[in-house]
């Protein structure tokens, strides 16, 4: 078909105002499926291909024929931030058409929200947590505001695709969709999708309509791609008088009381340039803006480096955006998750990583912050590691950083590999969340109807109804529901003290937070403040504590000089079993990887020959002298949490094991009596046993996870982490590899 012509005139005129030459493959595939089907569609290609275009060109060429005075484009966003991004485009292109666009998030005015729901119409921005809210608290007025809604555009979905949060959103999406009754289609975005087809059904479940993915022929990608390795003092990898048994103290010309070259790399080459530093934590993020920052007074520079983070406040976090987007602006800023998603913050030179993400999808991503405009993606690695001690036993002389960034990269040229959405597990957590906000939003019902709301909604499938009634009694044992006269449920006192907080809208973990004050700005929150007196590192600086108040969780403080580690709770990586594959394939190649710089290399060559020696990688179980052993299992971290627990647990006795430390999902030190013969025949004789996984729980241990955990009961978080977290099938396949 010809795509232009289907296009409404507004449209049309938008593409010859922007100059546009032709429509990328993707825009005429999504408007193919768009204009001539009912299917719901997956539109998967790489950043600043022209995804959210594709979508909304046909989109709004629909709605724009038939108006309705209801919301007709529900769009779903991970982050306020991305919203917002996305509203000034949406509103630049709709305005011809009259075709009004309306943001619903935690920092829009009451006022805005007032006008949208006197007079819905167009297109709704929202995260899921305001679309929760708003079923709880708009839910009489859902089937007047969306009684014509045609479309569901889902953005960035691969950050939907493992976790409950995206269970969550596909839940509110069947709730709005029954009580509006409607049936509108689905359109997902995302840059890094791996398994089209895996994709395509998460995106579909609970729809009536078929989901496809159009296999756009892109252009050709070019990277600018590289990784570098540095000790944190000198001398390094590839230094000629690198004698790994004689370290000498660091000594640079640049700053010799901070002596990390790594972090020098970066300052250095950042210098003029518009960058992004990504880590791994906000803990790190906030050490590295600190040292930065310190180079730049140490070398007289005026300061040159941002923070962005998810403890900051909107306005600090504004601040950086809108630095970013100024085309005249050569800051650098340091950052989390939180720009690794679509958020336009103009044309970035590259994009620097401290050491490697958990995910291809989080490494792609990253590098997808940068390349637009025209130019190539570009980002550069930058490992770090501690020069070991003489005594350091085998595992501790691995770079696991490098391989894992290595193996990263490599999954993603060799074979185009990302993460698959994760495998149902039990989602006992979110149906606690989901019963709740049912019940919040409706009040009075019969189980048997509460019921036939929850478990019904597709993200809830592998839940059985006894399961469901196991948690139904233990909520009205604890109050969290109660009976009526009529023999209906409602929430009861402790039920509503949860529902009725704010913080419950969402369903990812969320620690105490204290907000943090200088003077009149604010900087953000903390976790766990120190007492009077002590240092505080937030927003890039150091600040000493005046006074806490603790009733309303506020934090006083004024700045001074240097640099502290700052906490914001823990971070926990989850690693699939491929990439640990793939890390083991490392090291028994021979070949250079074109992207490794000098250090990176002689560092790579350095740990070929240590596991060569140890007999690494092809001997999993290495001795480190005596009754001591260190096991290499190359799975991932939930395969490699049953592994654990099969040792422990059922191993143990018969091992003698003793001593066990792990290092998860790398390696396991341990003591044991037995020999690598006798090791591996038990380990394979217990793994094979068909056991019940309940079994690999601790005696009266109750393994709490999500956030909601804490409400269920014993029995049902017990089967989660049993069922769902431990990869025992991975783990065993793993074993029977050995």
């Amino acid at each position: 078909m010809d795509v232009f012509d289907h296009y409404a005139p507004f449209i049309q005129d938008y593409i010859y105002e922007h100059n546009w030459q032709n429509l990328r493959p993707i825009q005429v595939a999504a408007a193919e499926e768009i204009f001539t089907t009912n299917h719901n569609v997956l539109l998967a290609a790489s950043t600043a291909s022209g995804k959210t275009e594709a979508a909304f060109f046909p989109i709004l060429s629909e709605i724009s024929e038939e108006k309705a005075d209801s919301i007709q484009v529900l769009y779903i966003a991970p982050l306020k931030a991305l919203i917002n991004d996305q509203y000034d485009r949406l509103t630049e292109l709709c305005e011809p058409a009259d075709i009004k666009v309306w943001r619903w998030h935690g920092d829009v005015a009451q006022s805005q929200k007032r006008r949208m729901l006197k007079k819905p119409s167009g297109i709704l921005q929202i995260t899921p947590e305001s679309l929760e809210s708003f079923m709880i608290n708009k839910h009489m007025d859902v089937p007047r505001l969306f009684h014509g809604l045609n479309f569901i555009v889902i953005d960035e979905l691969h950050s939907f695709l493992r976790s409950d949060r995206g269970g969550q959103t596909f839940s509110l999406i069947e709730r709005i969709s029954k009580l509006a009754d409607v049936n509108p289609r689905r359109i997902g975005l995302s840059a890094t999708i791996g398994n089209l087809d895996d994709a395509s059904k998460f995106l579909g479940a609970g729809s009536k309509y078929d989901t496809v993915a159009p296999r756009a022929q892109n252009d050709r990608q070019v990277w600018r791609l590289s990784m570098e390795h540095f000790y944190e003092t000198d001398p390094q990898a590839s230094s000629k008088d690198f004698d790994p048994a004689e370290i000498v103290e660091a000594k640079t010309d640049k700053a010799p009381e901070l002596a990390d070259p790594g972090i020098g790399y970066i300052f250095e080459h950042t210098r003029g340039a518009k960058s992004l530093v990504f880590t791994n934590s906000r803990e790190e993020c906030e050490a590295v803006c600190q040292e930065l920052r310190e180079y730049c007074r140490y070398n007289h520079e005026p300061d040159r480096f941002l923070i962005h983070h998810g403890n900051l406040s909107p306005a600090l976090r504004e601040t950086a955006e809108q630095a970013m987007k100024d085309e005249d602006s050569y800051m650098t800023t340091c950052a989390t998750a939180t720009l690794e998603l679509g958020i336009d913050i103009g044309k970035l030179e590259a994009a620097y990583q401290i050491d490697a993400p958990f995910t291809v999808s989080g490494f792609l991503q990253r590098m997808g912050r940068t390349g637009r405009r025209g130019t190539p993606p570009e980002m550069h690695f930058v490992m770090r590691e501690e020069h070991p001690e003489s005594r350091t036993m085998l595992p501790d002389l691995i770079p696991w950083s490098l391989l894992q960034g290595i193996a990263l990269v490599q999954l993603y040229i060799e074979e185009k590999w990302v993460e698959p959405p994760n495998p149902n597990r039990l989602p006992y957590s979110l149906l606690y969340h989901q019963t709740m906000s049912t019940l919040a939003a409706s009040g009075e019902m019969t189980p048997a109807e509460l019921a036939s709301r929850v478990l019904t909604l597709s993200y809830f499938h592998n839940v059985s109804q006894e399961d469901y009634k196991v948690l139904l009694k233990n909520l009205i044992k604890t109050d969290h529901i109660q009976w009526t006269e009529n023999k209906g449920l409602i929430l009861g006192l402790a039920g509503e003290r949860v529902v009725n907080n704010f913080k419950f809208y969402a369903v990812f973990q969320e620690n105490e937070e204290f907000s943090v004050h200088a003077g009149s700005e604010e900087l953000g929150t903390i976790v766990k403040p120190p007492p009077v007196g002590d240092k505080i590192a937030i927003a890039g600086r150091v600040w000493v504590v005046e006074d806490i108040d603790r009733k309303r969780h506020q934090v006083y403080c004024h700045g001074v000089e240097g640099r502290i580690p700052a906490y914001f709770g823990d971070v926990p990586g989850d690693i699939h079993p491929h990439i640990l594959h793939r890390m083991r394939k490392i090291l028994s190649e021979t070949n250079m990887y074109p992207y490794l710089m000098k250090n990176a290399k002689a560092r790579l060559t350095q740990v070929r020959d240590t596991a060569n020696i140890a007999g690494l990688p092809d001997k999993q179980l290495i001795n480190l002298g005596g009754k001591m052993w260190a096991f290499f299992p190359w799975t991932g971290s939930y395969a490699f949490l049953a592994l654990e627990r099969l040792l422990r647990i059922k191993c143990a006795d018969r091992l003698n094991l003793r001593g066990f430390n792990s290092s998860r999902p790398y390696y396991m030190e341990f003591a044991m009596d037995a020999n690598e013969e006798e090791f591996f025949k038990i380990l394979k004789e217990e793994a094979n046993k068909d056991f019940d996984p309940m079994t690999l729980v601790y005696p009266k241990e109750v393994p709490v996870f999500d956030k909601y955990d804490e409400y269920l009961p014993d029995e049902l978080i017990r089967k989660e982490f049993a069922q769902g977290v431990l990869d025992i099938e991975e783990m065993k396949r793993c074993v029977n590899a050995m």
